[in-house]
């Protein structure tokens, strides 16, 4: 008997894995909050002897050092990747036994082009391949990004994801599972999973890296890159270095005055609430980044690095859920935090801001009495399937910096669902702008009469994961 757990990440839209027999178990690509982790070893009644890498990760801080270290576990990590820390350096072909009674042995596949170094483990049952972790390697239907790295070397690694995806294919049966780690959601995709499983005989029938020439692959998939979250510049070198273990505790507690003290400072102070309600009332000068999207990945993404945040949420275990979703992206403590309602934050005297929410159908029947801006803060690629006609366009992750772009008038902000258009009216509104969140289907906005077709245009370099919920 042998077993393999997959442990969802959907924040930041990664999996890892626990596999192994009745005894013992390795864990591959763990979050950096490990306890998950040991707690599906524990139901499982079996010891992690192993951890392993499949590549230093740019889009999360992992757990894997301190997995290792807190179970005993031997770490595994491609002898190429360039780190700080002791850890047995795998190579190519190399085979390591997980669980003699199970026969289960995991061995090392060299596929590079998410990473020069990344390497694939295919797990094996008596010597059979049953599955393989291919990390940032191959997808569900697509290949990890091979722009993370240096811009110098996308093309080659371009060409290196084509011939790793070919090698496994040409090495694996058919029938063997293909666990990646990313691709569901997460930006180190190239394109997005449709489906949760696959197989290598599946793969081989539809991704375009098994089913199509090198140079068109290559070529399309340079086209179809877009921008390239900011804080992954930050994660890789903390995750060669060696993360730090994480501290979950609750932050210090924050009264109205010292809220209002770290908004005047510049801090950003962060409302976990949903949109809906963060519309209705909230403390003027804080930014929704909604307990319920991707707070990890856009929160990381716009904040200044380093800069001090403020959490408020309606809950303590909202609170600790948002702290869980951060530190998996090197935002290890916040500043402070406040559990409660508007009321609860704002100083004696003081009332809590609001600003309206509107649908593509409202928005057209509020354009024909002119003074409007509609601002479009999808990502280029996103853009480039049409958009509404007369609208300026800047990406969300860039509008902090670039506030002072955005026209003079009642400004109608929206995205292609309205999680992000939520955080950008939040921005607009701290900014002291008149402002509409549009909270509604960008395919409403063909429906009402909007759209135009957009001039397809390269992107800048980053991904085109899929718009978040």
């Amino acid at each position: 008997m042998f077993f393999v757990d997959t442990i969802e990440v959907p924040g930041l839209g990664n999996r890892s894995y626990l596999a192994g027999g009745e005894r013992t178990a390795v864990a591959v690509d763990p979050p950096r909050d490990i306890d998950q982790v040991i707690a599906a070893a524990a139901r499982r009644g079996a010891r992690i002897t192993h951890v392993v890498e499949t590549h230093v990760h740019n889009d999360y801080v992992t757990g894997g050092l301190e997995l290792a270290r807190v179970t005993g576990a031997a770490y595994l990590v491609p002898a190429g990747a360039r780190v700080s820390f002791a850890r047995v350096p795998v190579h190519d072909g190399d085979r390591t036994e997980i669980d003699a009674e199970a026969g289960l042995a995991l061995r090392a596949l060299a596929t590079p082009g998410h990473t020069p170094h990344h390497t694939s483990y295919v797990l094996e049952k008596n010597g059979t391949a049953v599955a393989v972790f291919t990390g940032g390697s191959l997808l569900i239907g697509a290949v990890g990004r091979p722009d993370l790295v240096e811009p110098r070397l996308t093309e080659r690694l371009a060409r290196a994801q084509h011939a790793s995806a070919h090698r496994l294919a040409a090495e694996l049966p058919e029938e063997t599972a293909v666990l990646p780690t990313h691709g569901f959601g997460s930006f180190c995709s190239s394109s997005q999973a449709e489906g949760s499983d696959t197989t290598i005989g599946k793969e081989k029938a539809s991704n375009e890296a098994l089913t199509r020439d090198v140079d068109a692959f290559v070529a399309d998939l340079l086209a179809g890159l877009d921008d390239i979250p900011a804080y992954y510049t930050h994660i890789g070198p903390a995750n060669a270095a060696g993360p730090a273990p994480v501290d979950l505790t609750p932050p210090a507690v924050a009264d109205p005055e010292e809220i209002a003290a770290r908004l005047a400072a510049g801090e950003w102070v962060v409302d976990l609430r949903n949109r809906v309600a963060f519309a209705e009332g909230h403390l003027s000068g804080s930014f929704n980044f909604e307990a319920e999207g991707q707070l990890a990945t856009y929160l990381a993404w716009l904040i200044p690095w380093g800069k001090p945040v403020t959490l408020l949420a309606e809950s303590p275990e909202q609170l600790a859920a948002a702290q869980r979703e951060l530190v998996r992206v090197g935002i290890d403590r916040p500043a402070a935090a406040a559990v409660g309602a508007p009321a609860d934050w704002v100083r004696e005297g003081e009332t809590p801001a609001s600003f309206p929410r509107g649908t593509f159908a409202d928005l057209a029947r509020r354009r024909t009495a002119g003074g409007v801006v509609v601002l479009d803060i999808r990502r280029a690629s996103e853009r480039a399937g049409g958009h509404v006609d007369g609208s300026v366009h800047i990406p969300i992750h860039a509008l902090h910096r670039r506030l002072d772009e955005v026209p003079a008038g009642e400004v109608w902000v929206h995205c292609a669902s309205g999680m992000r258009a939520a955080v950008a009216a939040s921005l607009l509104d701290a900014a002291g702008r008149d402002v509409v969140a549009v909270d509604d289907s960008f395919d409403a906005a063909e429906k009402a009469g909007l759209t135009v077709p957009s001039v397809r245009v390269r992107t800048e370099t980053g991904t085109g994961a899929r718009e978040a919920k």
